[in-house]
Order: C-alpha cells, then sequence, then structure tokens
C-alpha cells in the first residue's frame, strides 16, 4: 500500500486560486485541510502567501500548512505548495465581483496552464471563475472549456460527473434561443463520437451506451413541437451509429432524469447547457464534478460558481472540489494504464475485424 501511495503522490495537481473574492480560496482551503488527500497527489495552487493568509483569517476550524515556491519544478512531493504567482497584495472584497478579483484569477489561470502544457504540472483543477470580472481582465473566452479547448487546438466537450452519472453537452455557453440554429448533425454525430471516446478512455468503459435528450418538450412527439428531433437529432445518431456507436433515443428530457432509465446507460448526451445541468444539480450538487473531455490535458473543476453570495462566510462546502481532485487523479491514472496497455497492440487479422463487426451489429 505504502509503495502505490508513492504513486500516487507523483501526481501533481495544478490549482488555479479562481476569483479571490468569491469561494474558491476557502474551498481550497478546506479541501486540503485534511492531510490525507496528499497520499493521492502533490497539489501546486498558483495564488500568492498572502492571499492565502487573508482567507485563513476569514475561517475558523480549517488550515493548512504550505511551502512556497517561485516556480512549480520546485514543489516539494506529499506538501501543499503555492506558487508565488504575484508579489504584490491584491485588494480582495469579498463578495463583490470587482475588476481585480478577475485580473488576478486569469493571472493564476494564465500561469497554471503554462506549467500544464511545460509538463510541470501533470492535471489541472479551476477554482470558479466570474465570466464578468474576469472578462474585463482581458479574458476573450466564454469559460474555461473554450479557452482550454483553444489552447490545446481540440474541440472541448463539457461532461459533467458524479459517480456512474455523466452529462454531456451538444452546446455550452450559447444563448437559449440560438441553441437551435446551432445544432447540425454532424455536432450530434462529433459529440457522440467524443462522448464514446472519454468513456473509453478516461473512465474505462469498453462499450458505453450512451442516452440522447431530445430538443423539445416531449421530445417533440413526432413534430407536434418543433422538429429538431427529426431533421438533425436523429439523422445525427445514425452517422454515429454508423460509425459502431451505441446511441438510444431521443428521449424526452423532462423525465428521463427522474426514471431509472437512466441508470441503464453509461452517459447521456444533452441539447443545452440547463437541460443538462439543472438535473444534475439537483441529483448531484455536493458531489458533481465538472470535466473538460476531448482534450490532450486532464482538467476537473466544482460544479458550482463564485458563490459571492456567501463568500467570506466560512459556509461553502468543499465536497465538489475534493471530488474535482479525485477525479483528475483517477482520469489522469486511467490514460496512463490506457497507454501502457496499448503501446505495443497485437495485429488484429482481417478475418477477426470482420468477425467483431458482425458481432457489434447483432
Amino acid at each position: 500500500m505504502e509503495k502505490e501511495n508513492e504513486v500516487l503522490a507523483d501526481i501533481r495537481v495544478g490549482i488555479t486560486i479562481g476569483d479571490i473574492n468569491g469561494i474558491g480560496p476557502e474551498v481550497i482551503i478546506k479541501a486540503f485541510a485534511d492531510n490525507r488527500i496528499l497520499q493521492g497527489c502533490t497539489p501546486v495552487i498558483y495564488a500568492s502567501a498572502k492571499t492565502l493568509s487573508f482567507h485563513k483569517k476569514n475561517m475558523h476550524g480549517e488550515d493548512i500548512q504550505y511551502t512556497t515556491c517561485k516556480d512549480a519544478s520546485d514543489a516539494k512531493r506529499k506538501r501543499i505548495n503555492v506558487v508565488q504567482s504575484w508579489d504584490e497584495e491584491p485588494k480582495i472584497e469579498l463578495g463583490k465581483a470587482t475588476e481585480e478579483g478577475g485580473k488576478y484569477a486569469f493571472l493564476s489561470l494564465e500561469k497554471a496552464t503554462k506549467d500544464l502544457t511545460t509538463n510541470k504540472i501533470d492535471v489541472l483543477v479551476t477554482a470558479p471563475i466570474s465570466k464578468e470580472t474576469i472578462a474585463k481582465a482581458g479574458f476573450q473566452f466564454p469559460g474555461h472549456t473554450e479557452y482550454l479547448a483553444d489552447m490545446a487546438g481540440a474541440e472541448a466537450l463539457m461532461m459533467m460527473v458524479a459517480g456512474n452519472l455523466r452529462v454531456a453537452l451538444v452546446t455550452t455557453h450559447v444563448a437559449l434561443k440560438e441553441v437551435s440554429a446551432a445544432l447540425t448533425k454532424e455536432m450530434i454525430a462529433e459529440r457522440l463520437s467524443q462522448v464514446e471516446q472519454s468513456l473509453k478512455k478516461d473512465f474505462g468503459i469498453l462499450r458505453p451506451k450512451i442516452a440522447v435528450l431530445g430538443m423539445n418538450p416531449h421530445a417533440s412527439e413526432n413534430g407536434k413541437m418543433g422538429d429538431e428531433e427529426a431533421n438533425v437529432i436523429v439523422p445525427g445518431m445514425n452517422l454515429a451509429k454508423n460509425k459502431g456507436i451505441l446511441a438510444f433515443g431521443p428521449f424526452p428530457a423532462d423525465g428521463f432524469f427522474g426514471s431509472h432509465a437512466r441508470n441503464q446507460y453509461d452517459a447521456v448526451l444533452a441539447m443545452y447547457h440547463d437541460q443538462g445541468l439543472a438535473p444534475f444539480k439537483a441529483l448531484a450538487f455536493d458531489e458533481g464534478v465538472n470535466y473538460t473531455a476531448g482534450l490532450p490535458i486532464v482538467r476537473t473543476s466544482p460544479d458550482h460558481g463564485t458563490a459571492f453570495d456567501i463568500a467570506g462566510t466560512d459556509q461553502a462546502s468543499a465536497s465538489s472540489f475534493r471530488e474535482a481532485i479525485y477525479l483528475a487523479i483517477d482520469v489522469y491514472r486511467m490514460r496512463k494504464a490506457n497507454k501502457e496497455i496499448n503501446a505495443n497492440p497485437l495485429p488484429i487479422s482481417p478475418k477477426e475485424k470482420r468477425r467483431s463487426n458482425q458481432r457489434d451489429i447483432e
């Protein structure tokens, strides 16, 4: 067991501070207050000692001991490390959406992602940002997902995870009135492919089954309330099925999460943000994790926002943030294991390929 923990501790988890006026620093401190979590990772927090100290003073009974360093390459194993990402003492106004809060959230994110691309850290866990304040600091993306996708030059997929409940989105930060026009059958097929690949590579599910939600009430009831199902969603599912992807539906979204049907599938693909996230958070708010699938890097975050309304009151729960750390570690280990398993695969004969395809059809 000790040897296994030594291996786990080598996973360097980069952590961004989020908006310094929100609950990000508080949930980070609370997540690491129980140092048993260090058996699974070496945390590297991108902030400053003064910023963390300010937030510690507003908390009761929760504390962490950390080591400061100028560079992530100097991080100490089995210790909580803080990379001094700025020397000045920022003005912290708890519970307020200020440009200064966005400035340091962006600075933390930039430094962490730079270290991620140069392999100084292995995975990234991001504390919540305010999209309003970080935009004032020059951040030109709707959210973390789009920023990381642009950085990696890949198509990212937002997936919410809580145990065996996984909900992915076709569209993410798109106004509801624009969703219908944004959907195409090619997009549906691509998202299904991304979900399948992530379930295989990141979660170790060999033949995943994916439930697809309709766009309209009651999945349109054969065209009575919209035609997106017939003209976009089903054709997109058929494109995916032609590639061997196990896609089912489209199901009416209003009753799907309340039924036992969701337990029959490995993931759910929702058409738009609130269609997927509202029921997910109702079912698993405390332990839910936002996972960015489809990227060469591993990134997770808690499923909540900055919660300015309770910032500085010591009321925030660290459960979701802690689960985000654990999921990042699990995905990293799964990817590493898959890479090792598939490093020298045995060649498959054309005859065996035909047999495999026949079994999938049956």
